[in-house]
């Protein structure tokens, strides 16, 4: 299984998933650069994504929509704030409307990726901050943990058919 471990420590307000990979961190590095990648794995495989704009550099950012199994459409939005490639990316995540602009009512989180070579290949460690417990809560109850589980789940078999 690629997910390794999953952690929800509300002291910190932190959700961290730790994920293996049989290949090194270079390639593991492209699932987050290549949008093409990214929207086949970012998203439970019943809300596939499709990304509108991507650069990953610092002060840039990335726009999708994940369509959920009715046609429902969920945007969000990334804002880079730190990048060392291939071991490291930082970025704000959020929510949007149809036109992109961040959603007042949800939460923002801070992601940091970070991925770190093993004997075997790559292992790949993402942490969400919260702003707040109920920021945190809300994230939850929505089911972040387990569309995070799963999202990465696909990185596995993306690995073994891209270059």
């Amino acid at each position: 299984m690629t997910v390794v471990s999953t952690q929800s420590d509300q002291e910190n307000l932190t959700f961290t998933i730790v994920a293996e990979f049989p290949a090194p961190p270079s390639r593991v590095w492209q699932v987050w650069a290549d949008p093409r990648q990214l929207e086949r794995w970012w998203g439970p495989p019943t809300w596939p994504a499709t990304f509108t704009d991507h650069d990953l550099s610092v002060g840039g950012g990335a726009a999708y929509f994940m369509t959920g199994p009715e046609g429902e459409k969920a945007h969000g939005w990334w804002r880079i704030t730190a990048v060392e490639e291939p071991t490291r990316l930082e970025f704000e995540d959020g929510f949007a409307d149809e036109h992109g602009t961040p959603a007042a009512d949800m939460p923002v989180t801070t992601a940091r990726v970070d991925l770190q070579e093993t004997d075997g290949g790559t292992r790949m460690t993402v942490q969400s901050r919260f702003p707040s417990t109920e920021a945190m809560e809300q994230m939850v109850a929505m089911g972040m943990a387990e569309g995070m589980q799963q999202a990465m789940g696909q990185i596995d078999q993306l690995l073994l058919t891209s270059v």
